[in-house]
C-alpha cells in the first residue's frame, strides 16, 4: 500500500492510484475505464446481483467490480476474452425472459439491457423464454408496473428505502419464482406507495415507467398556463412531493385565471382533471330544476293522453323516495336540497371524482371573484392524494366543514347532536381505497362502520352457486351496520369499484352512539331487517333457477319484463305507438331485445336486481333503498351516465324547458332546455301499463320472469315474503 492510505493497481495496462477501500469499479471509473453495470449505481449501496459487472483479477473465478475492493499491485482484466464470454452469456439470459421491446425501449430507446445486447449483438436469445410471467400491474394511476421486464437489480429496493425511506419494495419468493413486491404481496396502487418516482427514476429497464394517462385532457382555452416543476415544488400545496415525479409530468398541471362570472365546469360534462384553488372564491351548484318526471292524466280512463311533466318532492311524494336533505357532489361540501348553492375558496379542491374516474361534472361551478387555480391530471392528483401534508389538509377540511352535513345527510342520523358529532371530529378515520380493492370481507369479524365520501362501492355475498350483488352504493350511503348491531361477523363482501374514500367509524364509537341514541338505534335496526329479507329473497330466487341459457340472457336479474308472445305478435307496433303517446312522444319501449323460448323480451325497464345504471352518477340521483325498485331522485342532472351503463338500453333522457340562468349572462333567466332521466314507470296512472293495453292481439305482457317461467324451468314459482 502506497502512503497516505492509497492503493496502486493496473487497470486494462493502466497504472491508477485510489482512496483505500474503493471498489474496482470506481477505481475504473474515477480513471475513464467503463465497466457496465446493470444493478449498480452511485447513489446506491452496491449489491453486486447482476454480475454483468464482472472482471478478472488473477482469482480461481470472475469477480463482481462493485462490491471488489481495490487491492495494491492488483492487476485487473475488463475487457479479456473470458470476461466478453461471461458478461455476453448474463446479458443474454436476461433477455431470454425480457418483452424485447419493452416499455422503456418503446417510449425512450434507452433500456439498458437492451442497449447491452445491441452492443454484444445479441438479437435473439438462444435460451428458452420462461413459460408463466407474473405479468403487469395497472392499479397506480402514475406508474406502470412490467413484472415480466424485472430482472431482479434490486435499483428500485434501494431507490424506495436507502434515498426515500420509504420502504414499500421489497423482494418476495425463491428462485425462479423471486420477483419484486409492493408491501406484503400488494398491487402497487393499493400499497403504501406514496408515488415518490425513485423507483421508476432507479429502474434500468421497462419494468417500473412513467405511466400516461390515456383519455385525460385539459379544459379548452388559452387561459392555461404552465407551471414549471420548480415553482411547484415552491407551493405549500406540493410541499413534500417527488421534484423527479414533477420533472417526469411536466406539464401535466396548469395555472387557469378565471374573471368574476366565468364558468370553470358545468354540471353533466365529462372532464378528466380536478381544480385546486389558490386564489378568490367559486360558486358551486346545480341549475337542473329540483324536480323528478311524473306522469299526468289518465283519470278518465285509458283513451285519455298522458302527459309527462316535472314534480317536486313535497308536490308528489313517492313512497320509496329518501328524505335525504344534502345533495352530495365532487367537492368538499354538500349543498341543501331546497337551495343547491354553496361556495368554495383558497385551499378547496374539487373535481376528484372525474378526475380519477372519468365521471360527468356533478355540479356547474362559477368563479364568483377573480380565481386562480391549478388544473391537474389524474396522476398529478393521485401523488398529492398520497402525499402527508396535503392529505392531512383536505381531512382537516372536511372534518371541520363536511363531516356534520354527511354524516346528517343519512336520513336515519339526522338527529345526531352537535356534542357528539363533536366528539366524532377527531377519531374518525379517512381511508382511501382503489379499484377493486376489498374493503372488508364475508365472514370478518365486525370492527367499523363505514360511510361512502367518494366513489363507489359493491356489495355482494357468496353462495355455493357464485357470488350474488346485492348493492351498490355512493355518496351518503353505509355499510357494516349489520354485523355491528348483531355483535356477530360481516355478513357481505364489499368492495371499491373505483377510486374510493370512506369514513370509518369504530365499532366503540357507533355502539356508543346507538347506545346514546335509542331512536337511531332502532331506525338502524329496521333498516338491517328490510335488507337481510331483501337478501333472503334475492337468494331464493337465485337458487330456484338454473337454467344456463335464463341466466345468460340476465333474464334472472329483472323483477319486472315485457314479454311480447311471438306466436301472438303481429309487429302492428301498437304497444310502442301506445308507449310514445302516453309519454310526450319519448317513449320508454323499443320492440327489439333477446328472445328466450317463444318471447321476446322487449326493450324496456326490467327493474334489475342488479342495476347496473346506479354505478357512476355523480350525484346519486338514481337508487334504491331496500327494495327492487329503481327511483330516480329529483336532483338528477341529465348528465346521461345512467344510461349509457344501462345494458339494456331501458333509460331514456326526456327533455324539458325550464326557465333557467342564463349561462352567457350571469343574473338574467331566459327558457332553456334540461333533460331528466326517466326509465318505465309501468304507467302507474292506469290499471296496467299502456303498452300492454294497447295490444290488440293479447301479445304484451308485463311479467316477474321467475315466476312466469317457472313451469318452463321444472320449479315450484318463487313466494315473496309479505312485509
Amino acid at each position: 500500500m502506497s502512503a497516505l492510505g492509497t492503493v496502486e493497481l493496473t487497470i486494462d495496462g493502466k497504472k491508477v492510484s485510489v482512496p483505500a477501500g474503493t471498489s474496482v469499479f470506481d477505481a475504473a471509473r474515477l480513471n475513464n475505464i467503463a465497466i457496465p453495470t446493470l444493478c449498480h449505481q452511485q447513489n446506491e449501496t452496491p449489491v453486486g446481483v447482476c454480475r454483468v459487472c464482472v472482471v478478472d483479477v488473477g482469482g480461481r473465478v470472475l469477480t463482481a467490480s462493485c462490491i471488489r475492493p481495490a487491492e495494491n499491485n492488483m492487476v485487473v482484466s475488463t475487457t479479456s476474452d473470458k470476461v466478453k464470454a461471461a458478461r455476453s452469456t448474463l446479458v443474454e439470459l436476461l433477455m431470454s425472459d425480457h418483452p424485447s421491446p419493452c416499455t422503456r425501449q418503446q417510449n425512450t430507446g434507452d433500456c439498458e439491457l437492451e442497449k447491452l445486447a445491441h452492443q454484444h449483438g445479441i438479437k435473439k436469445p438462444r435460451y428458452p423464454h420462461r413459460s408463466t410471467g407474473r405479468g403487469k400491474d395497472d392499479s397506480s394511476p402514475s406508474i406502470a408496473v412490467d413484472f415480466d421486464a424485472c430482472i431482479l437489480c434490486d435499483r428500485c429496493i434501494r431507490g424506495c428505502s436507502e434515498i426515500r425511506h420509504n420502504f414499500v419494495l421489497g423482494r418476495m419468493g425463491k428462485g425462479g419464482q423471486a420477483g419484486i413486491a409492493f408491501d406484503n404481496n400488494l398491487p402497487m396502487g393499493n400499497s403504501s406507495c406514496v408515488s415518490c418516482g425513485e423507483c421508476m427514476v432507479s429502474c434500468p429497464t421497462g419494468a417500473l415507467t412513467n405511466k400516461v394517462v390515456t383519455g385525460t385532457a385539459f379544459a379548452a382555452g388559452s387561459d392555461a398556463q404552465s407551471v414549471k416543476p420548480e415553482e411547484l415544488e415552491n407551493l405549500p400545496v406540493f410541499q413534500g412531493v417527488s421534484g423527479t415525479f414533477l420533472s417526469l409530468n411536466k406539464g401535466a398541471v396548469v395555472r387557469r385565471h378565471f374573471n368574476r362570472g366565468d364558468v370553470i365546469c358545468r354540471e353533466g360534462e365529462y372532464g378528466s382533471t380536478a381544480f385546486y384553488i389558490l386564489e378568490g372564491k367559486a360558486t358551486v351548484s346545480i341549475s337542473s330544476p329540483m324536480a323528478h318526471v311524473k306522469t299526468h292524466g289518465g283519470a278518465r280512463g285509458f283513451f285519455t293522453k298522458l302527459t309527462s311533466g316535472l314534480a317536486k318532492r313535497r308536490d308528489d311524494k313517492r313512497s320509496e323516495e329518501t328524505d335525504q336533505k344534502y345533495i352530495h357532489i365532487d367537492a368538499p361540501i354538500d349543498l341543501a336540497y331546497e337551495n343547491p348553492v354553496a361556495h368554495l375558496g383558497p385551499g378547496d379542491l374539487f373535481g376528484e371524482m372525474t378526475c380519477m374516474s372519468l365521471y360527468p361534472r356533478s355540479a356547474t361551478v362559477r368563479a364568483e371573484t377573480d380565481c386562480t387555480m391549478l388544473e391537474m391530471l389524474r396522476n398529478v392528483l393521485d401523488i398529492m392524494q398520497r402525499n402527508k401534508n396535503f392529505r392531512a389538509m383536505l381531512d382537516k377540511s372536511y372534518r371541520q366543514r363536511a363531516l356534520d352535513n354527511h354524516l346528517r345527510g343519512v336520513p336515519e342520523f339526522s338527529s345526531l347532536t352537535d356534542d357528539f358529532i363533536a366528539s366524532l371530529r377527531d377519531k374518525v378515520e379517512l381511508i382511501r381505497c382503489a379499484p377493486g380493492q376489498v374493503i372488508c370481507r364475508q365472514g370478518d369479524a365486525a370492527d367499523s362502520f363505514y360511510l361512502v365520501r367518494i366513489g363507489f362501492v359493491k356489495v355482494s355475498q357468496k353462495h355455493p352457486g357464485g357470488e350474488m350483488v346485492l348493492a351498490y352504493l355512493s355518496r351518503g350511503d353505509y355499510f357494516g351496520e349489520i354485523g355491528l348491531l348483531r355483535g356477530d361477523v360481516r355478513t357481505a363482501t364489499c368492495t371499491a369499484l373505483d377510486h374510493v374514500e370512506l369514513v370509518k367509524i369504530s365499532g366503540e364509537d357507533f355502539n356508543r352512539m346507538m347506545n346514546q341514541f335509542p331512536q337511531i338505534r332502532k331506525k338502524m335496526e329496521a333498516v338491517e331487517e328490510e335488507r337481510l329479507q331483501q337478501n333472503r329473497e334475492r337468494l331464493s330466487v337465485v337458487q330456484s333457477i338454473p337454467l344456463e341459457s335464463f341466466l345468460a340472457q340476465g333474464l334472472m336479474e329483472a323483477q319486472s319484463l315485457l314479454l311480447l308472445d311471438l306466436d301472438k305478435c303481429t309487429r302492428c307496433d301498437a304497444c310502442v305507438r301506445a308507449c310514445a303517446d302516453a309519454h310526450d312522444g319519448v317513449t320508454r319501449l323499443v320492440r327489439e331485445g333477446l328472445r328466450f323460448d317463444h318471447y321476446l323480451v322487449a326493450t324496456s325497464c326490467r327493474q334489475c336486481r342488479d342495476p347496473l345504471c346506479m354505478v357512476g352518477c355523480p350525484v346519486g340521483s338514481i337508487r334504491r333503498r331496500n327494495s327492487l325498485e329503481v327511483i330516480i331522485e329529483d336532483w338528477c342532472i341529465g348528465c346521461g351516465l345512467c344510461a349509457q351503463n344501462c345494458p339494456y338500453g331501458n333509460i331514456n333522457l326526456h327533455p324539458f324547458e325550464v326557465i333557467g340562468q342564463d349561462p352567457d349572462h350571469p343574473g338574467q333567466k331566459k327558457a332553456v332546455m334540461k333533460r331528466k332521466a326517466t326509465s318505465c314507470d309501468l304507467c302507474t296512472e292506469h290499471a296496467e301499463p299502456s303498452c300492454v293495453y294497447a295490444c290488440p292481439h293479447d301479445a304484451a305482457h308485463r311479467v316477474d320472469p321467475s315466476k312466469h317461467f317457472a313451469e318452463l324451468l321444472g320449479i315450484a314459482p318463487v313466494q315473496t315474503a309479505k312485509r
